[in-house]
This record gives structure tokens, sequence and C-alpha cells, in this order.
């Protein structure tokens, strides 16, 4: 599970981690339920920090445009 303290590069890396292993068939049948869910929080973890990040971007470019 992705932790509030986790950056996004880090959560990505676990991603990473999780997908290489998944692909090379590295995981038990019983590990690999475990580790796609824990993929799906990562994920939903990703993508709450980019839409985030978005929304801030948009404002500070919506602030400055106001500015000018």
């Amino acid at each position: 599970m992705a932790t509030k303290k986790e950056t996004y590069s880090q959560a990505m890396e676990r991603l990473e981690t999780i997908v290489r292993q998944i692909d090379s068939n590295e995981l038990e049948l019983d590990a690999l339920a475990g580790k796609l869910k824990e993929a799906n929080e990562i994920i939903a973890f990703c993508s709450e920090k980019l839409t985030k990040v978005d929304k801030e971007v948009e404002k500070l470019l919506h602030d400055n445009g106001e500015s000018e």
C-alpha cells in the first residue's frame, strides 16, 4: 500500500518491480493476487498525485495569466 510519505517516484519504482515480477513469472500463484492488489493501490496513489499536480499547475498558469 502506498503511504502518505511515499513519493511518486518511489511508488512508480515499486510498481515497476511488481510488473517485472509478474512478467518474469517470479511470483507464486498465491502471491500474485496480493501483488495485483498492491499494484492497483499504487496506480490509484499515482493517479491521485498526478491529478493534484495537474490542478496546481493549471491554477498557477491561470493565476500567472491574470497577473500579466
